[in-house]
């Protein structure tokens, strides 16, 4: 019996094979044979989780085919790879990937570490701040209070709690787009929302049109769904959109969803203005696309004087066009797992008669801390404590980061909670694994990406201040070092591998 449960076509794992970037040796560096920079490459993706454990790979012939390399040097990568716990073969069922026994399965997003690992590891993978007190101690303390009425019913709001449903109209009537509580779904978080929206709308099968790059937990969620992703690559630095590409894809490949973060974008920071929401709602209205913006980081300016665009809902204000998504997880703490959906009543009511074969509802303890907040005016204060607390780390480790490696490049985004790191050339997959190594946990860019876009990045959040700041930039210095010096991929220097 096969022990494998997905599989890898020989076309792309050869592009993601050829994505991954590396600056040419120096004299005298010695290069490893080609065999061992293809198996280097394949475990690498396989770390990266961007080769999902139990993938079956590609037969020899038909990889090597692929690479343009000789049938010897796939069935030598093979081999090794095997030597090395992360093949699995039988003979009339193929080759699947493993991990060795002892090591930990690799996260296809962006998971945070445990709280016990915190001691020896700087954790740079999950863009999420410690809780603003005292206003999550309040808030708790509030919805206790508010409970006892609720603890007398079933407790299944798939909807939501009506006062938040009402409380969230309030507060988008008050930014200039008339609400009803009827177009207000609450949810498990964001990434709850857009599941629902996918499933809703998507189906397996088809099209997605999505930032290049984009969050990686949201492209994740959309590949588990069966979507189809198309990327649409962003404008230069921090600009927001390219409007003219996505009027060519929306027109050519005519997607069922296009999923958008306008507000400080992640992981580029980037903020989209009022004419291109403008134009992208248009373009999206003509062929018939549903727009879901992702409003998460919406109220994370970090510096006084942003000039907030309108809302993406402000310009299809009925939501036949737009559905929105927004949070408490990012503006106010990871750990609240409040989120919701603006949109027209029925498509709300289509997401919510789904919704009982999901998760019948939402938190009602929670959902009434967050009710507090909103309605006592502390949602405000603790955001701000969070603005705060976000400018001083971005601030710290962005000194940090230019004075121990000056050759990466980077623009310091407004607001939001990641910088988007160009690596002077060396791999971000490498560079994740060396991480590792030296104590400091990293994203690569490709996890934003589509098909191993992205290789030469990392995303940075701004989690960390102050010595920890300072001394996550040393070991991502060390990282670069033990990459430069072919420290990482079977102790010689990694080969690109180019298709």
């Amino acid at each position: 019996m096969a022990q494998w449960t997905s599989a890898v076509g020989a076309g792309q794992l050869a592009r993601l094979l050829g994505s991954q970037q590396d600056r040419p040796a120096g004299p005298g560096t010695r290069r490893p044979p080609a065999y061992r920079a293809l198996a280097d490459g394949i475990r690498l993706l396989v770390l990266e989780g961007r080769v999902p454990v139990a993938a079956r790979l590609p037969a020899e012939r038909e990889l090597a085919m692929a690479l343009t390399v000789s049938r010897t040097t796939v069935a030598a990568a093979y081999e090794a790879l095997r030597a090395e716990g992360f093949l699995e073969s039988r003979r009339g069922a193929g080759s699947w990937t493993a991990v060795p026994a002892g090591n930990p399965l690799p996260a296809r997003g962006l998971e945070p570490l445990p709280p016990e690992a915190l001691g020896s590891m700087i954790d740079l993978g999950c863009a999420a701040l410690p809780a603003p007190e005292p206003w999550l101690t309040r808030a708790v303390r509030g919805a206790l209070e508010e409970l006892p009425p609720y603890a007398h019913t079933h407790g299944d709001y798939p909807a939501g709690l009506p006062a938040l449903r009402a409380m969230i109209a309030e507060r988008y009537t008050a930014r200039g787009i008339p609400t009803m509580p009827e177009q207000i779904m609450v949810t498990t978080g964001a990434m709850g929302a857009i599941d629902a929206i996918c499933h809703l709308f998507g189906g397996r099968g088809e099209r997605i049109a999505v930032e290049s790059p984009s969050y990686a937990n949201i492209l994740q969620l959309m590949r588990e769904a069966g979507a189809r992703l198309v990327p649409v690559a962003m404008a230069e630095g921090l600009t927001g959109w390219d409007v003219d590409r996505w009027r060519q894809v929306l027109r050519d490949a005519a997607p069922r969803i296009a999923y958008v973060v306008a507000d400080f974008h992640n992981p580029t920071g980037a903020l989209a203005d009022d004419d291109q929401r403008r134009r992208l709602v248009d373009a999206a209205r003509s062929a018939g696309t549903v727009l879901v913006a992702d409003e998460t980081m919406s109220e994370l300016w970090l510096e006084e004087g942003v000039e907030m665009p309108r809302p993406v809902c402000a310009f299809d204000p009925a939501g036949s066009t737009v559905v929105t998504v927004g949070s408490a997880s990012k503006a106010f703490w990871a750990g609240m797992r409040i989120g919701w959906v603006r949109a027209a009543p029925d498509v709300i009511r289509s997401l919510v008669a789904a919704r009982a074969y999901a998760d019948l509802g939402t938190p009602v303890l929670e959902q009434l801390a967050v009710n507090w907040l909103f309605s006592t005016g502390g949602w405000e204060q603790a955001v701000q404590v969070r603005r705060e607390q976000a400018r001083h780390n971005r601030d710290a480790l962005v000194a940090a980061v230019r004075r121990e490696l000056p050759d990466w490049e980077f623009e310091v985004p407004r607001g939001g909670l990641t910088l988007w790191v160009r690596t002077g050339g060396l791999s971000g997959s490498r560079l994740a694994e060396a991480g590792e190594r030296v104590g400091v946990r990293v994203p690569s860019g490709p996890r934003f990406g589509v098909d191993g876009a992205f290789e030469g990045y990392v995303r940075l959040p701004f989690t960390v201040s102050g010595v920890v700041a300072e001394e996550a930039a040393v070991r991502l210095a060390a990282a670069a070092r033990l990459v430069e010096s072919g420290g990482v991929g079977g102790g010689e220097a990694p080969r690109t591998f180019v298709a």
